[in-house]
């Protein structure tokens, strides 16, 4: 009911809006409007933050993410500027005295050695746009970057962003200004994606064939998003081409890609599809024997459907699915402290969304979406006395629509509504044939995460915009369950039941909620110079839940329900952005803090995986996180590049009155992704349009680890002892990258295109720490071993190609 009473009153509010502000096209002071899309002129693909300058009066425009633009104007005749980097200024002579549809198609500048390394924004628009943390980036700028093992990387370009980090190499996902790795929610084309990586971590699950630009929101958050905590990640698939049929691909050392894309009906139905594999088991033939026997295989398709039966409808399918086999060989870890030898990861992902965008008219736009997506992951141990298969899954369905309007050049409001069905399967356990292992399976866990939200990027002048936002979501936990009660004034665990009260499938049994507002805040200060601020709520209703470092692909996910709260984040940042008057350089400073509600941590000596109640292994607390960000960026040049650097902390508290449920004695601690310093320096020199070259170097403190302060000798064994949990810290960070790009002369038209990529990951071959661990000896001294995933230089050859 309250959701219900939140959307009328939004509808009723935007409703009003319209009857106010709709313009009165009889009045002496009508304007009309010329819209439509700008495009690439060889591909058809929609340029997003292209220029539009009306000369005769100093307007200017920028077109939104899939190229649509709006300019609203009294009668008349005007000269309009189209710009944008990589593509040659454009001018077009217009006349209005009624609404205006037209294409502006811009082709590509391929003479221009200029180049964004990280941004495709307008020049200009990180210091003109209103929000903060926003980072864009193009598949051409990413390609820059030097890959490891000749793989062109999404996430790990993040890397290189202020306020993005990682606990270390070969980690699946990402921390973004001190939140764990499953408070970012990563879309693809919609679908959230719930790992984000191949081989462990080791690869991104995005084809860089088949992405067009790739979002980072770590600030700004707009209202239309929600459901996780830190950030959003918005990875959106390129258009396909709607003119001529083109395949594509690469061949390197891991994995191979290939894609072909084309029209089915010309200009109306298009179709794109990529698939990429990898094959390495021969290369660990060639291995150390202890080594010899590991797998670790990936394979991912992607396809995207475009209909568009007229100039106001768009209908697009996008799909996606993965799967990836890792198993290590039996004696590969021999003689170390972990226990992986004998165990077979298999993960997969399964995504799908239809969106349908209808062009309402000049000033509305409606898009609606509906989103499936799978994740399952399975750990296996074939050894015969103990076999078992543990399996796990995450079902997302999700259905959303929304509403944009555009009453005049100074608002531009838009309204949406969401519904998500979760259904979680947290672990199932399956004996082999000849096991001992005993079965176990564990409730699934079903919810209705419901959202409606409100916003208006509102231009009060030429110096002073703001975007204002409000959402308001809700978590509906249903049946099939059975709900604990525990005794009271005392911990959760299984010893302190009192009753079980079951809940038939379907029952709404538990509801949580409340309102997230947004608000964010540009002040012009002079020619290329701005003031921001901004503050956002956010809502987590889904967490992963796991004691190791890096969250495993098997690790456990968990709703929030009667014991667990959302976790909700409350951030307020504050920065200054200053271009040079050519956009040669830029720089820009951010702080921003951050408070945490109802943290989550595992308690010390937690079993995650096959716990009934989950509640009984985890705790909730509070938590901090502050930092700096700045970044120094040269655009223009034969040398390009930036950059980065950020101070950021992040520590948590679980205090509670039982001693069973606090951590580090209740005070507070570093979280296990917590870094302080992190330095990132990128520099591409392009002296011909066919021949660039980039060195890329990376620093940063060590991750907290836990260390045993002693040794207990227990019936003849040793046991070690831990006290504060992450007072240690592994050894610090670093890493010199370097890659050449050898393509074709442009000026050489040539119908193919090719390139070849060499790359050389860890240069110096610095022994970078992942972790530590210890062994014990017979003289109760404690030996600390460290483990380095990349210990040595890494060379890499791609080819790529193009017809």
């Amino acid at each position: 009911m309250r959701l219900l009473l939140v959307l009328v009153v939004i509808f009723c509010v935007l409703n009003k809006v319209f009857a106010q502000q709709r313009p009165n096209t009889n009045t002496a002071s009508a304007t009309f409007s010329a819209t439509g899309y700008v495009k690439d002129a060889k591909t058809g693909k929609p340029i997003q933050g292209a220029n539009i300058v009306v000369l005769n009066v100093s307007k200017g425009y920028v077109t939104a993410k899939d190229g649509f633009y709006t300019v609203q104007l009294p009668p008349g005749k005007y000269i309009l500027r189209f710009s944008h980097v990589g593509y040659r200024t454009r001018q077009d002579t217009i006349t209005l005295n009624s609404t205006l549809f037209r294409e502006v198609m811009m082709e590509d500048d391929s003479k221009d050695l200029e180049e964004v390394v990280v941004t495709s924004e307008a020049p200009d628009r990180n210091v003109r746009k209103v929000e903060m943390g926003v980072s864009q980036l193009t598949i051409r700028s990413i390609r820059r970057i030097p890959p490891l093992m000749g793989e062109v990387d999404v996430v790990r370009s993040l890397l290189l962003l202020p306020g993005v980090t990682t606990v270390g190499e070969g980690a699946p996902g990402f921390n973004v200004r001190g939140g764990s790795t499953d408070q970012n929610l990563i879309l693809f084309d919609d679908a959230p994606v719930f790992n984000s990586g191949h081989l462990m971590g080791f690869f991104s699950v995005f084809n860089p064939d088949v992405v067009r630009d790739v979002t980072l929101n770590r600030g700004g958050v707009a209202a239309a998003y929600g459901g996780r905590a830190s950030s959003v990640l918005d990875v959106k698939i390129k258009e396909p081409d709607a003119q001529k049929w083109g395949i594509n691909g690469g061949i390197g050392l891991i994995s191979s890609r290939l894609g072909i894309e084309g029209p089915i009906v010309k200009n109306k139905l298009s179709f794109l599809a990529a698939v990429r594999a990898s094959f390495n088991d021969f290369l660990f033939k060639l291995a150390p024997p202890n080594l010899r026997g590991t797998t670790a295989n990936f394979y991912d398709v992607t396809t995207k459907l475009k209909y568009q039966p007229s100039e106001k409808n768009t209908i697009t399918f996008t799909g996606y699915v993965s799967t990836d086999v890792f198993k290590l060989a039996s004696d590969s870890l021999s003689g170390q402290e972990i226990n992986a030898s004998s165990t077979k990861f298999n993960y997969q992902t399964l995504t799908g969304s239809v969106r349908w965008n209808y062009f309402m008219s000049r000033q509305l736009n409606l898009a609606t979406s509906v989103i499936l997506s799978h994740y399952k992951a399975d750990l296996s141990v074939p050894d015969s006395a103990n076999a078992f298969d543990l399996k796990s899954g995450v079902w997302h369905r999700q259905i959303k629509s929304d509403l944009t309007y555009t009453p005049n050049e100074t608002h531009q409001w838009q309204v949406g509504i969401s519904a998500i069905d979760y259904s979680i399967q947290p672990n199932t356990r399956i004996p082999g044939p000849y096991s001992n292992i005993l079965p176990i399976d564990i409730a699934r866990e079903q919810a209705y995460e419901l959202a409606a939200y409100i916003q208006d990027e509102w231009k009060l002048n030429t110096d002073v915009s703001l975007i204002a936002g409000l959402r308001y979501s809700a978590l509906l936990n249903r049946g099939p369950a059975s709900v604990r009660t525990y005794q009271e004034n005392g911990p959760r665990q299984d010893e302190a039941v009192t009753s079980t009260k079951t809940y038939e499938a379907g029952k709404i049994y538990n509801t949580m909620g409340g309102l997230e507002p947004r608000l964010a805040l540009r002040w012009s200060v002079g020619e290329g110079k701005s003031i921001k601020a901004g503050y956002s709520r956010l809502r987590q209703y889904i967490q992963q839940v796991t004691n190791t470092t890096a969250a495993l692909p098997t690790s456990r996910w968990h709703l929030s329900d009667l014991y667990t709260k959302p976790v909700i984040a409350d951030q307020w940042s504050l920065g200054y952005f200053r271009n040079t008057p050519d956009n040669a350089f830029e720089v820009s400073g951010e702080v921003y803090y951050k408070t945490l509600t109802n943290a989550i941590d595992y308690r010390d000596g937690a079993e995650l995986q096959l716990a009934q109640a989950v509640e009984t292994q985890i705790v909730q607390g509070s938590g901090q996180a502050y930092g700096l960000e700045g970044l120094l960026r040269k655009n223009k040049g034969r040398w390009t590049g930036f950059m980065s650097y950020t101070f950021a902390r992040t520590f948590l508290t679980m205090n509670s009155p039982f001693a069973s449920e606090r951590v580090n004695n209740g005070n507070p601690y570093p979280a296990n992704y917590d870094k302080p310093h992190t330095i990132n320096i990128l520099a591409t020199h392009r002296p011909t349009t066919w021949f660039s070259m980039s060195l890329n170097f990376t620093y940063s403190t060590g991750r907290p680890t836990t260390q045993p302060a002693a040794i207990s000798r227990i019936g003849g064994a040793q046991v070690p002892i831990y006290l504060d949990r992450n007072q240690q810290r592994v050894p610090d960070y670093h890493r010199l990258d370097f890659s050449m790009t050898f393509e074709q002369n442009p000026e050489k038209k040539k119908r193919n295109q090719s390139s070849w990529v060499f790359s050389v990951y860890n240069v110096y071959a610095h022994k970078n720490a992942y972790s530590i661990f210890y062994k014990l000896s017979p003289a109760s001294a404690t030996d600390a071993y460290k483990l380095s995933i990349f210990g040595t230089a890494f060379p890499s050859l791609t080819y790529n190609f193009k017809f």
